[in-house]
C-alpha cells in the first residue's frame, strides 16, 4: 500500500502540468471557430445545401490532417430560412455572441448582402462563395471577396451560341432583386453585342405568383431565345407551365436550377435541351489541381455529385486556408491583405480579385441537358458535347 499517496498525486500533477505546452495542448485544443448560415429551409434549400456540404467536407478534411494552425476547426452553422432579416441576426449572434474566429458566407446575393454587412462592421474577413450581385462590392467594403464571376456574365454563352446559329431574338424574365437584375441587365447588355434583339424584357415580384401572366407575354413575342433569371422554385415553375401550354422557344437558359444533378429528374422530359449557366461543373476532365480528389471524395461523403455551389464553398475553405497557414496567424488585416494580391488556382479554377474584391480571374461556363446528361457546350475550349438547337 503506497505511505504516501498524496504526494505522489501531486508530484504526477505538477510533471503532467509541466508537459502541456511540450506536448501541444492548452491553446491548441481550443478550435477555431468558424461561422455560418444555410438555408436549410425556404426557397434557397437546394442550392445551399450544397454549399452546405462543401462546408462540411472540407471541415472534415482539414481536422484528419491535424487541424488549422495545429488546432481543431468547428463550424457554427444556424438555418437562415432564405430570409434576409434571419441572415442579418444569424450572423450577429455568430460574431457577438458566439465569438467565431472567422466566418463564413451563406447562399446567395441576398443574403450575402446582409451577412457581408454584419463582418464587414467587425473588419471579418468574408469570402462570398455562393454571390455574385455587384451590389455586395458597390458599397466600398474592404474585407469582402468574391468567388464567382459577377451575374452581368452569366449568359454570355447562350447569346454567343445563339448569334452563331442565326437565333437573333430572345425574352428575358427575371425576378426583381439585386441578383436577379443584373442578370437580366447582362444578358441585354450581351445580346446587343451579339446582334441578339431583346424582345421583351419584365421583371417579377419574388415567387410564382406572376410565372403566368409572364410566360403568355413570351408566347405572343415569340422570340427564338428565353432567358429566365430566378431561383430553382420559379425555374421548376415556368417548365411546368411551358408544358401546359405546349410552348417553347428554340433556346431556354434559366439560372441555377438546370445546374444541380438531380434537374433532369425533377424537371422530366422538358429539361432535355435546357441551358444553364455555371461557375463549375464536376467533370473530371477539368484539369484544375484537385479537382478528381474533390469530386470524389464528395460522392462518397454525400452519394451524389457536387454542383458548382458545393464546388465554390470548397474552394473558398482552400483559399482560407492556405492564407492562414502562410500567415500562421488569424489576423483579419492581414487576410485582407493577403488574399487582395492572391493569383491563385482551386478546384473551381482561377482566383483573383480587383480592388473592390470582386472576382476578375474566373469566367462562367454553360451548360446544356442532353439525353438526361449534363454537358459543358461554352466556352469551346471546355466543351464535353457541341450545343443542340
Amino acid at each position: 500500500m503506497n505511505r504516501y499517496p498524496y504526494v505522489w498525486r501531486t508530484r504526477v500533477l505538477t510533471m503532467l502540468i509541466l508537459l502541456l505546452p511540450l506536448t501541444g495542448y492548452g491553446e491548441s485544443l481550443n478550435p477555431i471557430r468558424i461561422g455560418a448560415t444555410v438555408s436549410l429551409s425556404g426557397r434557397f434549400s437546394e442550392p445551399s445545401a450544397m454549399v452546405r456540404d462543401g462546408y462540411r467536407l472540407w471541415e472534415k478534411q482539414i481536422n484528419q490532417r491535424g487541424g488549422l494552425l495545429g488546432r481543431p476547426v468547428e463550424l457554427v452553422v444556424y438555418d437562415d430560412r432564405s430570409e434576409p432579416e434571419t441572415t442579418y441576426q444569424r450572423y450577429q449572434q455568430l460574431i457577438h455572441q458566439d465569438r467565431v474566429d472567422l466566418v463564413f458566407s451563406p447562399y446567395g446575393t441576398p443574403l450575402t448582402l446582409q451577412a457581408s454587412q454584419v463582418s464587414e462592421a467587425q473588419q471579418m474577413i468574408m469570402l462570398a462563395c455562393a454571390a455574385s450581385g455587384k451590389a455586395i462590392w458597390n458599397r466600398g467594403y474592404r474585407h469582402v471577396f468574391g468567388m464567382y464571376a459577377l451575374a452581368d456574365r452569366y449568359f454570355i454563352g447562350m447569346l454567343d451560341l445563339m448569334a452563331r446559329q442565326g437565333h437573333d431574338t430572345v425574352s428575358i424574365i427575371y425576378e426583381d432583386n439585386p441578383f436577379n437584375i443584373d442578370v437580366a441587365d447582362g444578358a441585354e447588355k450581351w445580346a446587343n453585342r451579339f446582334g441578339v434583339a431583346v424582345t421583351l424584357k419584365k421583371s417579377f415580384a419574388p415567387g410564382v405568383g406572376q410565372l403566368r401572366a409572364l410566360l403568355h407575354d413570351a408566347v405572343e413575342k415569340n422570340a427564338a431565345g428565353l432567358i429566365l433569371a430566378g431561383y430553382p422554385p420559379e425555374g421548376y415553375r415556368m417548365l411546368e407551365l411551358m408544358q401546359a401550354v405546349g410552348w417553347r422557344p428554340k433556346a431556354m437558359g434559366i439560372t441555377i436550377a438546370p445546374i444541380h444533378p438531380g434537374f433532369f429528374r425533377k424537371a422530366g422530359p422538358i429539361a432535355e435541351g435546357i441551358f444553364g449557366p455555371s461557375q463549375w461543373e464536376p467533370d473530371e476532365r477539368i484539369p484544375f489541381p484537385g479537382t478528381i480528389n474533390f469530386i470524389r471524395d464528395f460522392q462518397a461523403a454525400y452519394n451524389k455529385l457536387p454542383s458548382y455551389h458545393a464546388g465554390s464553398a470548397y474552394a473558398s475553405c482552400q483559399i482560407l486556408e492556405r492564407t492562414i497557414t502562410d500567415l500562421q496567424e488569424i489576423n483579419h488585416a492581414r487576410i485582407r491583405d493577403y488574399i487582395s494580391s492572391l493569383d491563385t488556382v482551386t478546384v473551381i479554377g482561377r482566383f483573383k480579385v480587383d480592388h473592390q474584391g470582386r472576382q476578375v480571374g474566373h469566367n462562367p461556363i454553360l451548360v446544356q441537358w442532353q439525353d438526361g446528361r449534363k454537358e459543358i457546350v461554352y466556352p469551346t475550349k471546355m466543351q464535353t458535347s457541341p450545343p443542340r438547337f
